[in-house]
């Protein structure tokens, strides 16, 4: 089910880094002449940064599906950076590290996390 969401949520997050890259940075300038000059710079920076993280949380959530051993490990990583994203990312932070975190859950996982 963590799975799941982390797909769910990484594929908003890339619409979100291709919204930033492609249409406010292109189509910004002509809504508003006033438009400062490094703006469209640092909106397509940002979305750069949302579609790196949606990739790695398509990973993630791919490889928590698949019980992948390496999954977990990267799932707390993203579970800790969702964090500081208000709204579903928080919850689905909160949620990863509650079901991820705990020992008894490294135990578990690790029995059923396929070995390459």
């Amino acid at each position: 089910m963590l799975g799941m969401f982390w797909l769910a949520y990484s594929m908003l997050r890339l619409a979100g880094g291709w919204f930033f890259t492609r249409f406010l940075t292109h189509w910004g300038p002509f809504w508003n002449t006033d438009f400062p000059f490094f703006l469209p710079h640092l909106m397509r920076g940002v979305g750069m940064i949302l579609m790196a993280t949606g990739v790695l949380g398509i990973l993630a959530g791919w490889g928590l599906i698949e019980r992948q051993p390496w999954a977990r490990t990267l799932a707390i990583v993203l579970g800790i950076l969702a964090l500081f994203h208000f709204g579903p990312g928080t919850v689905l932070g909160i949620y990863t590290l509650w079901v991820l975190l705990p020992a008894e859950s490294a135990a578990e996982y690790q029995r059923t996390a396929r070995v390459m």
